[in-house]
């Protein structure tokens, strides 16, 4: 049973997740567009069945491997990640918003985390060459992209060849795919869905290059 105080912090979470919510629905509704920086504490509530040890359960990252993640906002994820790539693995972030960025990089800093590389940039024209990557993820992040479709594009161009991409969609999100049209923009772009993970409402999706 939880305590009086932790009821307190329930309860004021779960008031201030409505709240940004609301916030980012009507943001949201002028164009598709990345979380502004002022609610990046948003990025630090609770993530659910999007936690980080569930996004590391499906993506299986391991030492020695280059992974990508775009849109990292703060880092949430991004530290999970990074912490399971050690000794030799390095994760690579991108982002839009260099001030994300920057916050990123001091949490890192201050976990004795040294294998992530920021670079600030576009989803759409990824900087990386052909076949860097051994897998790639986003959490949130695809419905915030003007032309989602050439963002798996660019991931598919950037991913090896046995390479595995993971999005993470979840319903609350004022920016939610659902994974039919998901699957349908995967198609577009030359990826082959592999298997769900997760409810249909808060979902993680896999998949490959076609023909990897």
């Amino acid at each position: 049973m939880l305590l009086l105080g932790e009821w307190w912090w329930a309860a004021a979470s779960a008031a201030s997740a409505l709240g940004a919510d609301v916030v980012g629905r009507a943001w949201s509704r002028r164009s598709p567009v990345a979380l502004p920086f002022f609610l990046w504490w948003f990025l630090l509530l609770p993530r659910g069945p999007h936690s980080p040890r569930n996004l590391r359960s499906v993506l299986q990252p391991r030492s020695g491997e280059r992974i990508l993640e775009i849109g990292p906002g703060v880092g949430v994820h991004a530290q999970a990640i990074a912490a399971a790539l050690r000794p030799d693995g390095v994760l690579d972030v991108i982002d839009v918003q260099q001030a994300m960025l920057d916050r990123l990089t001091r949490r890192a800093r201050r976990l004795g985390l040294t294998n992530i590389v920021a670079t600030q940039g576009d989803a759409r024209t990824l900087p990386y060459p052909a076949g860097t990557f051994h897998a790639a993820y986003l959490v949130g992040v695809l419905g915030e992209v003007p032309d989602p479709v050439a963002a798996l594009r660019e991931l598919h161009r950037v991913l090896r060849p046995d390479g595995r991409l993971i999005i993470g969609e979840l319903f609350l999100d004022p920016d939610f795919v659902s994974l039919p049209a998901l699957r349908a923009k995967g198609a577009d772009a030359g990826l082959a869905f592999v298997r769900q993970a997760g409810p249909r409402l808060a979902y993680w999706a896999v998949f490959r290059p076609a023909g990897g």
